[in-house]
């Protein structure tokens, strides 16, 4: 039988020991589902829905994710038992990173590389990694920290526009004049987090620049939608379509929910000052929040058409997560009429039909009967997003989550 949500209706759930309770043991069934990436023939896998590692090359964004989600609950007091941080950190050094021609590639197999394209996505993941396998204490940490920033700034870090760059063949010649949103996006949660694990500014100055253009900038001449595509010399491109998962036409309001917890880390991290920023972090959160819900469905759509008319109905899983930690930071914050209710019908939703409560994960994608489906994913794509909805609440404050989930330690025991 699931756990009770929480214990009454009354009281914010943010404070119910009860639905503390539901968030640890949710975080904890994930942990021991997804300890399986930990595939038999070495390296880390992607899992069906059973919890059985998938064929296939070995993407940079499964290591890098894993590694950073497996860290946040060791520094949240859940061991490692698995050994997914040793491994991971071992296969990012030795495996994706390229000792010919710098960098990390995409993907390797057992022969070696697989696809040696060199994404910004791929390179942020690698530094948000990093930082957090620092926070947590990794011996190899400084290391893959320092080769990951240099990476960023010799290839991606564009200072003039103060964004990063997209996209590198193996051996850093450009391939495409493509700039994107979802890259500097993550660019900034590895910034904030390297920050965060070093102190140093520079990581702080260039989120924040980051997020000048597109939530200062693009964000109110878009209705507060952001659209995912641009030229190289940033302008918006809305007849730019590419692979359905990473880079759909149009506005995504999942990523919308991302920024808006984002901007208020940077924020809290800049020292709080009198810029608007909680005001704009709002505005997003809320548009998405109205665009994106599927009234009859229930869950939110993945994207939206320039006019916020709905353009692809799928529901995946984890613009609900995102949703679910930007209105945690809201309440944390400042909360207003309608936070306590969208959190809980988030959570809610989640409940009945996401979360696989007898095996672990979240299953990644509904139809329209609200069964899984499989149009886009084979399995349980990864952890990141839905740990971070159970430990995100967990954590006091809205920045330093790594400190205070190292604090109060809600996985020990």
């Amino acid at each position: 039988m699931p756990q009770s949500l929480a214990s009454s209706d009354t009281g914010p759930w943010l404070d119910d020991p009860v639905h503390r309770a539901y968030l640890v043991a949710d975080a904890r069934r994930q942990l021991d589902f997804f300890d399986a990436s930990l595939g038999r023939a070495g390296g880390l896998a992607v899992l069906d829905y059973a919890g059985t590692p998938l064929p296939g090359p070995q993407e940079l964004h499964t290591t890098t994710r894993l590694v950073h989600s497996y860290g946040l609950a060791q520094i949240a007091g859940r061991p490692d038992h698995a050994g997914i941080i040793d491994r991971g950190m071992s296969d990012l050094w030795t495996r994706h990173r390229d000792s010919q021609h710098g960098g990390y590639v995409w993907s390797v197999d057992g022969a070696g590389v697989a696809d040696g394209v060199k994404l910004a996505y791929g390179h942020v993941f690698v530094l948000l990694a990093a930082s957090t396998a620092k926070l947590a204490g990794h011996p190899d940490a400084d290391r893959l920290l320092a080769d990951a920033s240099e990476v960023l700034d010799r290839h991606y870090w564009d200072d003039q526009a103060g964004l990063f760059r997209d996209e590198f063949t193996r051996d850093w010649q450009s391939f495409s004049t493509y700039r994107g949103m979802n890259a500097n996006m993550h660019g900034v949660e590895a910034l904030l987090a390297a920050y965060e694990a070093t102190g140093e500014a520079v990581y702080l100055d260039r989120a924040r620049r980051i997020f000048d253009f597109f939530l200062g900038r693009i964000a109110p001449e878009n209705g507060w939608r952001i659209p995912e595509h641009y030229t190289e010399d940033w302008q918006i491109d809305r007849d730019y379509e590419g692979n359905p998962m990473f880079r759909p036409a149009g506005s995504t309001p999942g990523h919308s929910f991302e920024m808006g917890r984002l901007q208020l880390q940077l924020w809290d991290l800049s020292g709080r000052p009198d810029d608007g920023a909680p005001a704009r972090a709002r505005k997003l959160v809320q548009r998405a929040l109205d665009d994106a819900w599927d009234e009859r469905r229930g869950g939110f759509v993945y994207t939206l058409a320039p006019d916020g008319t709905v353009a692809r109905q799928a529901r995946y899983w984890w613009p609900v997560t995102e949703a679910i930690g930007a209105l945690a930071a809201f309440q944390k914050l400042d909360p207003q009429a309608g936070d306590e209710d969208w959190y809980r019908r988030c959570w809610s939703f989640a409940d009945r039909h996401l979360i696989d409560h007898a095996r672990g994960g979240w299953i990644p994608e509904l139809d329209d009967q609200d069964q899984p489906a499989k149009a886009q994913f084979a399995g349980k794509p990864d952890i990141y997003h839905a740990l971070q909805a159970d430990l995100l609440p967990l954590a006091a404050g809205i920045s330093h989550a790594a400190k205070a989930l190292k604090d109060s330690r809600p996985l020990a025991g």
